[in-house]
């Protein structure tokens, strides 16, 4: 039984500490995380072992010594009072803090934290369309579980391109901190920790690429041992199961480790399924491994009533988001194909391919040529290299077929027709060349702020426009810009942090698909333009959501090539793209998800069975006609009940179930009440200057510091022991030199701040330079520890007040319940108040506000208050406060076991279901008995730990600790 709480005050090591964390230790005991109060170990932190300390005193607040406060206008007090008011743990499934993000909140924004909070644990998978914010409504949600306590260390997974973006947007909207573990951040902490040191447990908040994972053995082996808070893994759908697979890729298998070392799990995608069922079912599996019996076999109500999927699109959210989303202009200019490209047309259809050494007409033959037509459809230099390889392979046989020397003789034919497509007979590059230079597109490449993404799915057509793009533009060559997959990781981040830089000299990037998942292209361009065509709906919607985002200033402009060429089989299929280009603008209007006309919802699958309809022969009719009634059956919701659209059946379709009403999420926010001032930024800049004061009041201190009232804004330079706290915590980037630090209460300024840092010189970084002063900051931690630990061992202040009536006292006094994992669960604050006859409690900030008890406004007289009298009723507050609060105990037990009862009796029911459907599986297998056997011990095992981790889970969570924590903050007297 845990006799301490967060907050309280011990005794270890003869010295005291604040416990600010208890986290369960492996040896049975738990893992207290301390801050110094006593001399000797103040500014420290401390680690200890409960089952190696053996007893933990706790101060008991009956013999809590009464301390006249003399400083000026009670400071002492109010900032005491304050820094216990702020780590006050909020454990209720509203909005706290997150809404006060450096952002302009919509209402949608809020909603995946809500739905979230009301979740026994927050395991979320966060499905928005591209381009909503998710990575926003992921901090959100981070933010609300750091206030809860359940935030202090955070691993975020995600794509190598995107891992300085992501990094950056939690530090700059939400103030948390996040080390990148790039390759060269991977080198910093090798130089920076010890040897064999698990560099997991060395940084509590870090984010690393899932393909460093994927490839480094030790630091996945460093994963593997260590614990978290909050895991957020982005792009998710990559570590998916993956239809037509029967064993997990490393990806996965990594993602199913993760997702059992960690309370949260917050999974992020905006494609977050391949189509099939056990796709889907693997990404509930790492949210709640107990919620599906059978992967390949189940419905939406196994996991709906569990919160696990929010899933919103544009079209849901537009009445909330004003002018935050443009509406998109689109253009569709074409040209006629060349005499030269129409010859290479007519070559390619007249490569014999063979298969196996032998030509066969049929699909097979089709399919190839389909493959070549593709490089074709993108540029002759990516037809050109792929024919160049083909004839390599056919040329390296020991033997040659006649039918495969007929291909090697129709591919070199096709080879000179493709060499004699130069660039001014390109047609599709003069368009390119003349829709940026002509008057009606007004873009102009001396302005900074408009710049142009242009996209290829093939890396030889993207150095072929970097070879000939600059110059047809008159644009020097550092001006054009390729970004692709083969690039390292910080060499794309690098490149990504340029195109946002305002003052750097690209105007154009040239990007691979690998630069449509995810980054944040928006900030000084609003042009995007598709070279080639994707052969997929969802690689259309993820190039769209790099400019057609959240926060986007102006009208995006999308712009797609087309060829218009004589050679009908060439033209039915690219009309066939065609058709896929129109359907996906009218699931950007209407539908939502234009992956559902194609049904298979994986780009790779989506780009097969377009080609297989180019090869099948039936034409763009036939193919369009197909589209046509994919599409009426979403709008008239039919594929709901059909099947048709997994996420649609699973998750429940917008059309179905209408978004919340943007008020409701509004409703859920609770405002943060504060002793310092009647707004959050006033009194966040107001607690922190009279913090800093008061610490440099002190003999022998003196911290650097200045402040402006007028833009509550202010300036600090760390002392020793803050810079040895951000060294450890604030990722290099963010670290002043030379420690000195600029802060600002306005979230208009640090928003300002954000988007004149893009403004930066070529040679700058983009990271802003003026921090947002708000509760999550470190260095607001911080002045909160300091001012927590400026009273001694078991003290408390006296305030008095005039406005008492004489004989009266008044007790400020925190109560709190934790559960068996040390989180509190129940917090009460209230003011204990004795009149000379009997005790009355009344709620802490009522009793504040009804006396005038502010800071900064009650005239300290200097006279010393009478302590004996206050001394003499202090046991009986104690006693008051403690029956009150054993009350309150009582009737929130009682949900509390309702609750705790249900949840195990429903996993009680979902285990059998589990159980029930491996014999099943087991049943209606030939296999051998023997082998059975084996195989159902094996599975009966795993299903047995999965349940009983989340029983021991559910009951710790759940399980409140008998004996309160009370904790004396003040007392209140007639002077």
């Amino acid at each position: 039984m845990l006799q301490f709480a967060p907050g309280s005050r011990v005794v270890i090591r003869d010295e005291e500490w604040l416990v600010r964390r208890i986290d369960p230790s492996t040896d049975g005991g738990h893992l207290l995380t301390c801050d110094g109060v006593s001399e000797l170990v103040k500014g420290r932190e401390g680690l200890f072992l409960t089952q190696m300390e053996g007893d933990i005193p706790v101060l008991d607040p009956k013999t809590t010594e009464l301390i006249p406060d003399d400083s000026d206008r009670f400071d002492k007090s109010f900032l005491y009072l304050e820094a216990k008011l702020r780590r006050s743990t909020p454990n209720d499934d509203k909005i706290h803090l997150g809404n006060r993000a450096v952002m302009d909140v919509n209402p949608y924004q809020l909603d995946p934290a809500l739905q979230a909070l009301r979740q026994p644990r927050q395991r979320i998978l966060i499905a928005d369309a591209v381009g909503l914010g998710k990575t926003l409504e992921a901090g959100i949600l981070a933010t609300e579980l750091i206030q809860r306590g359940r935030g202090r260390r955070i691993l975020v997974i995600t794509q190598k391109s995107m891992l300085t973006q992501f990094q950056k947007e939690f530090w700059s909207r939400f103030t948390i901190p996040l080390v990148r573990l790039d390759s060269l951040g991977l080198q910093r902490v090798r130089n920076n920790i010890p040897s064999n040191h698990n560099p997991f447990n060395h940084y509590d908040r870090t984010i690393i690429s899932v393909d460093t994972l994927k490839t480094n053995l030790e630091y996945r082996n460093y994963l593997e041992n260590a614990w978290w808070d909050i895991i957020i893994i982005d792009e998710c759908h990559n570590v998916a199961a993956r239809a037509g697979e029967d064993s997990l890729s490393s990806r996965a298998r990594l993602a199913r480790l993760l997702a059992r070392r960690s309370d949260t799990l917050i999974l992020l995608s905006a494609t977050p399924h391949d189509g099939s069922a056990r796709s889907f079912a693997s990404l509930m599996a790492l949210l709640d491994p107990t919620a599906i019996s059978n992967p390949e076999d189940y419905t939406p109500e196994d996991f709906r009533d569990k919160g696990l999927v929010i899933r919103r699109f544009k079209k849901d959210i537009k009445d909330q988001v004003k002018d935050d989303f443009k509406e998109r202009i689109t253009q569709r200019p074409s040209r006629n194909a060349s005499r030269e490209e129409e010859a290479a047309f007519e070559a390619l259809l007249a490569i014999p391919f063979t298969q196996g050494g032998s030509h066969q007409s049929g699909k097979k033959q089709e399919l190839q040529r389909v493959a070549m037509q593709k490089g074709l459809f993108s540029s002759p230099a990516a037809a050109l290299d792929s024919t160049n390889r083909r004839i390599a392979i056919l040329s390296a046989a020991q033997e040659q077929s006649k039918d495969e020397a007929d291909e090697i003789a129709a591919l070199e034919i096709f080879r000179k027709k493709l060499l004699a497509i130069t660039p001014d007979k390109f047609s599709r590059y003069g368009q390119l060349v003349d829709l940026l230079k002509s008057a009606a597109s007004k873009w102009d490449p001396s302005r900074p702020d408009d710049r142009v993404v242009i996209f290829s799915e093939r890396l030889e057509t993207l150095r072929w426009l970097n070879d000939n793009l600059p110059a047809a533009l008159g644009l020097q060559a550092e001006k054009v810009v390729v970004l692709d997959g083969s690039m390292s990781d910080t060499e794309q981040q690098r490149i990504v942090d340029c195109f946002g830089r305002k003052e750097d000299p690209i105007r154009v990037l040239l990007c691979s698909d690998v630069a449509s998942e995810g980054l944040n292209l928006h900030f000084f361009c609003h042009r995007l333009v598709h070279f080639d065509l994707p052969w997929s709906l969802m690689v259309f919607q993820q190039r769209n959501g790099r400019v057609d985002r959240y926060g986007q200033k102006h009208q995006p402009i999308i712009s797609y090539l087309y060829t218009e060429t004589t050679v009908e089989k060439i033209k039915g299929d690219f009309r066939i793209l065609e058709i896929l280009q129109e359907k996906d603008e009218q699931a950007t209007i209407n539908l939502g998800d234009p992956a559902s006309f194609l049904n298979v919802h994986d780009p790779e699958k989506e780009a097969q069975k377009v080609a297989e309809a180019m090869a099948s022969g039936a034409g763009p009719e036939a193919f369009g006609k197909k589209m046509d009634e994919a599409q009426a059956k979403l709008e008239s919701g039919a594929a709901e009940s059909e099947g048709d659209d997994w996420l649609l059946q699973l998750c429940g379709s917008p059309v179905a179930t209408p978004v919340p009403a943007a008020p409701d999420s509004l409703n859920h926010i609770v405002a943060a009440k504060s002793l310092f001032g009647f707004n959050n930024a006033s009194s966040d800049y107001r607690f922190m200057k009279t913090a800093l004061n008061l610490l440099n009041s002190e003999p022998g201190k003196s911290i650097q510091f200045t402040a402006e009232d007028s833009s509550e804004s202010l300036s600090l330079t760390a002392p020793l022991d803050l810079k040895e706290r951000l060294r450890s915590v604030l990722p290099l980037e963010v670290r002043e030199t030379q420690g000195r630090y600029h802060f600002s209460a306005r979230r208009d300024d640090v928003q300002a701040n954000i988007a004149r840092a893009r403004e930066q010189r070529q040679e700058e970084d983009t990271w802003p330079d003026l921090h947002y002063l708000w509760p999550q900051h470190p260095v607001m931690e911080w002045i909160s520890d300091r001012v927590l630990a400026h009273f001694g061992r078991l003290k408390a202040p006296v305030i008095t007040s005039s406005v008492l009536p004489a004989g009266t006292h008044a007790y400020l006094v925190m109560g709190l319940i934790p559960n068996k994992k040390g989180q509190p669960l129940l917090v009460d604050w209230q003011a204990v108040v004795f009149d000379g006859k009997g005790y009355k409690l009344e709620p802490l900030m009522a009793f504040l506000e009804q006396n005038g008890l502010k800071a900064s406004t009650l005239p300290n007289p200097g006279r010393v208050p009478a302590l004996e009298p206050l001394k003499t009723a202090l046991p009986g507050a104690i006693d008051a406060m403690k029956a009150h609060v054993v009350a309150q105990q009582a009737v929130f037990n009682s949900d509390m076991q309702d609750r705790l009862a249900s949840h195990l009796a429903n996993l009680k029911k979902l285990q059998g279901r589990q159980v029930d459907q491996l014999e099943l599986r087991l049943s209606q297998s030939n296999q051998a008995e023997g082998y059975k056997s084996s195989l159902r011990e094996r599975k009966t095992t795993q299903i047995t730990k999965v349940f009983d981790e989340y029983r021991q889970w559910v009951e710790d969570t759940l399980t409140i600790e008998p004996s309160p924590f009370i904790e004396v903050l003040a007392v209140v007297t007639r002077p």
